[in-house]
């Protein structure tokens, strides 16, 4: 889940992959509410379930571990 989403960051603000570490945080990239919900939302129809943010996520290990955890 980390390299899916840590590409589609990549992807989305045109840097490169291996920057992005599990301790990088969503404000060091740029990335605010919205852009993290529009994320979320890609996320969920890429995987085909639904991820409801029901907590503060600020960091990319955090996320991938929301993700995982929505997915057991």
């Amino acid at each position: 889940m980390f390299e899916r989403i840590t590409a589609y960051l990549a992807e989305q603000l045109d840097i490169p992959q291996e920057e992005i570490t599990r301790d990088t945080t969503f404000e060091s990239l740029g990335v605010d509410s919205l852009d993290t919900m529009e994320m979320v939302m890609d996320l969920e129809a890429d995987l085909g379930v639904e991820l409801e943010l029901d907590e503060k996520i600020t960091t990319v290990g955090e996320l991938v571990q929301f993700v995982e955890k929505k997915l057991d």
